[in-house]
């Protein structure tokens, strides 16, 4: 693809020596824009000694930089029209140096560049009102000559062009990581409520206008849009283009574009069933601003609540408190200082010495309660004490389990009968612990192959599984399951 090639224009941007070489680029951009386009040598040389850092730089050094700068195709050089009267005078010929298109543009932007953080980028709801203004004069373009209809063209083009970059390059300001900084600072509370006022009146208008375009945008006919792209491709066409020697394949990318653009205007301000418009994303966009603006806000006033103490003025009641001379004195203040919305009741789980619920506090006695500290480093002190001897307890809950499981085993082996336990003989009402014991033996034979196990008791028993199904009546209910039979290998008893 030819328009992918190498730029080879930009080299002095980035080549070791690109500071001598970029000093040279923006004295001949300096001279192009005061339209003096074409410089000797010597001029040059005359203004970069005034630069620091160039002060011991050479007439030599000078020609060997604009021969590179020449080879780069930033610069062009022709003779300058001297008649010439000696073999010195061509040698040493004298030549005016000019910047090509590509470096003016390539200059441009490096100063753009240069300044991009001092450009000022907002939301601006003036181009929404133009945008506006153009698409409702729609039909009255479209009966005009090409010209003006390319024309018109143009200026809707440029408006949308605006309002996407503006948009654009606010919200990425507004997400990039010094913004996110700036949000959590505490000077950032000093100009939130303007702030926020200024997003609610864009999005103010941007609803009422982007709405207004997206009904007259649905409302243009096939017929009116169709004739107006056309007519704005064919003022294209008119203008002259001394490069181009294919006017076809120029009229297939002016199409392109025209119809791309148009539907690419379309999809910013009308929903479709598929995408939401680029219009609803910024409305929602702003909305989430304006909702993370105000979190941070409280964020940062919480914690500058944290962090203050009132020590200091308990401190100051308390002395206050201490210089009252009786207690009608102290209740004043104490109404002057907290006052009766500020009451707090403290509910004790200390013996009063009476019942009644019409003494007042001032006629009890008083109550004595140590206050521990709420820091996280405090560390209550612990009291030594030795350990306690529980030999006797536990061996008191041995015996105690021992009986249980004996009392469990009488259980379960009375249904033994010839050695043998077979589930569907048990008419018994039994209990869950017995139920469960008769499960835990069938589900340890079934896990071998050989329908082998051992019972907790140390009994060897098969396990024979019947055809048909049996009721297991228990107190918690019925258990249906398979006909199981327990023989054991030698003679249990109960």
């Amino acid at each position: 693809m030819k328009n992918l090639k190498a730029i080879e224009e930009t080299k002095y941007l980035t080549t070791s020596n690109s500071a001598q070489y970029r000093q040279i680029m923006r004295i001949f951009f300096n001279a192009y824009e005061k339209t003096q386009f074409r410089l000797h040598k010597e001029d040059v040389f005359e203004i970069i000694k005034t630069y620091e850092g160039f002060e011991d730089y050479s007439m030599e050094q000078l020609k060997l930089d604009l021969q590179t700068l020449e080879e780069w195709k930033n610069l062009t050089k022709i003779q300058s029209y001297k008649t010439v009267h000696s073999i010195e005078e061509y040698k040493n010929m004298q030549f005016r140096y000019s910047m090509s298109k590509y470096a003016v543009e390539v200059e441009r932007l490096t100063i753009k560049l240069e300044n991009l953080s001092m450009e000022s980028v907002g939301l601006s709801s003036n181009f929404f009102h133009r945008i506006y203004m153009s698409i409702e004069n729609i039909e009255t373009i479209s009966n005009q000559s090409p010209k003006e209809v390319s024309q018109w063209w143009y200026h809707l083009q440029e408006d949308f062009k605006s309002l996407n970059q503006t948009y654009q390059d606010y919200l990425g300001e507004f997400y990039s990581g010094k913004s996110e900084k700036t949000l959590k600072s505490i000077e950032f509370i000093l100009y939130k409520d303007k702030f926020i006022s200024y997003l609610k009146d864009f999005i103010k208008q941007l609803q009422v206008d982007c709405s207004s375009i997206e009904e007259m945008l649905k409302n243009v006919s096939d017929t009116t849009r169709t004739r107006i792209l056309e007519q704005t491709i064919v003022g294209e066409m008119d203008v002259p283009r001394p490069t181009v020697t294919d006017r076809n394949v120029l009229e297939q990318n002016i199409r392109e574009s025209v119809y791309s653009r148009w539907e690419a205007l379309t999809n910013w301000f009308v929903n479709s069933p598929i995408n939401v418009s680029e219009s609803n994303r910024l409305l929602e966009i702003t909305d989430d601003i304006i909702r993370k603006i105000i979190q941070n806000a409280s964020m940062i006033v919480r914690l500058q609540n944290w962090g203050f103490s009132r020590k200091d003025d308990y401190k100051k009641f308390a002395e206050m408190f201490s210089r009252c001379d009786t207690i009608e004195e102290a209740n004043k203040l104490s109404a002057y200082v907290f006052g009766i919305h500020q009451t707090n009741h403290y509910i004790m789980n200390e013996e009063r010495t009476t019942d009644s619920i019409n003494s007042s506090t001032y006629e009890e006695d008083p109550m004595e309660f140590t206050l521990k500290s709420r820091t996280k480093e405090y560390k209550p002190l612990v009291e030594k004490t030795g350990f306690v001897d529980k030999s006797i307890e536990k061996i008191e809950q041995n015996k105690s389990h021992i009986h249980r499981q004996e009392q469990e085993r009488q259980l379960v082996f009375k249904y033994i009968v010839d050695n043998k336990l077979d589930v569907s003989t048990i008419k018994d009402c039994i209990d869950q612990s017995t139920r469960m014991t008769i499960l835990r033996w069938i589900s340890l034979a079934n896990l071998n192959i050989s329908k082998m196990g051992f019972t907790e008791y140390g009994q060897a028993y098969q396990l024979i599984k019947k055809d048909g199904l049996c009721t297991l009546r228990c107190v918690d209910g019925e258990l249906i399951m398979p006909i199981y039979i327990l023989e054991f290998k030698e003679e249990t008893h109960g």
